[in-house]
């Protein structure tokens, strides 16, 4: 890998922003708020933006860049589709449990949904990455699905991971501003009260967090190598006597063109 120290700091960096942002929101939802809980009020609300961050945005970002980690290009390319999958998968329950808590919320409180551009950014993001997880499953962990066909989708798979990401990180932004406005009375949010100050550098944490895992996951040259490139590496390697070395692949290959940068770091 080229740059390796500077991925490194850079992985470093954005999983530790990532980290303070969880730790933020749940200051905010259990000093600031009314903390958690599940019985139509303001603490069922506050799972919202809690689950929002530690799923759809921490580990969503976590999935994007999972492929390209160095360490992990010695497991088995199916593996690394099963991890990716199932971090996607339960960075969408997250977000699901997070959208029926906002909507009992509103129900029990007698406020009108989906009238804001918050909810409809989020409600499409969630909507879109539903079917990007439903889509990659099929496509490429399925055995029967045809090598043109996982080629051909590779570049729709790879641009719609990193839209919908980007899309509810806006989304986030919007939200927490929306959520300032509305809860803070007196002093209002355009007094800077210590909440609405604590609240906006959640959000630019959040920011950097997005900004971070977009620049490694567009990166061409820290991308995983091709599984042609890992094998040839692999049987340079010196091997014990009596070790017979096996490079039957466990899965099949989905022979990506070699002009796509980032064909194996997109959400499934």
């Amino acid at each position: 890998m080229e740059n390796y120290r500077l991925f490194l700091s850079l992985l470093v960096f954005a999983f530790a922003v990532g980290f303070v942002s969880v730790v933020f929101v749940l200051r905010w939802v259990l000093h600031f708020r009314e903390g958690l809980g599940w019985d139509g009020g303001a603490a069922e609300f506050n799972w919202h933006p809690l689950l929002v961050v530690i799923g759809f945005i921490f580990l969503q970002g976590i999935a994007i860049v999972v492929y390209r980690l160095p360490w992990t290009w010695k497991c088995s390319k199916l593996m690394m589709k099963f991890i990716h999958a199932g971090l996607n998968v339960l960075a969408f329950i997250l977000a699901a449990i997070s959208l029926v808590a906002v909507f009992d919320f509103h129900n029990a409180k007698n406020i009108p949904n989906m009238y804001s551009l918050h909810s409809w950014v989020g409600l499409t993001a969630i909507i879109l990455y539903s079917l990007q997880i439903v889509l990659g499953i099929g496509i490429y962990l399925l055995p029967i699905s045809p090598v043109h066909l996982r080629a051909a989708f590779m570049p729709i798979h790879v641009y719609s991971g990193l839209f919908i990401f980007t899309s509810v990180i806006a989304a986030a932004l919007m939200g927490i501003t929306e959520k300032l406005i509305f809860a803070l009375k007196n002093p209002a949010y355009k007094d800077s009260p210590e909440e609405a100050t604590f609240v906006n550098v959640l959000g630019l944490l959040i920011s950097m967090f997005g900004g971070l895992i977009l620049w490694i996951a567009t990166r061409p040259s820290w991308k995983r190598p091709s599984e042609q490139v890992l094998r040839s590496q692999h049987s340079r390697e010196p091997t014990p006597a009596g070790t017979k070395v096996s490079t039957a692949m466990s899965e099949r290959p989905d022979r990506e063109p070699s002009s796509e940068a980032h064909g194996r770091n997109a959400k499934m």
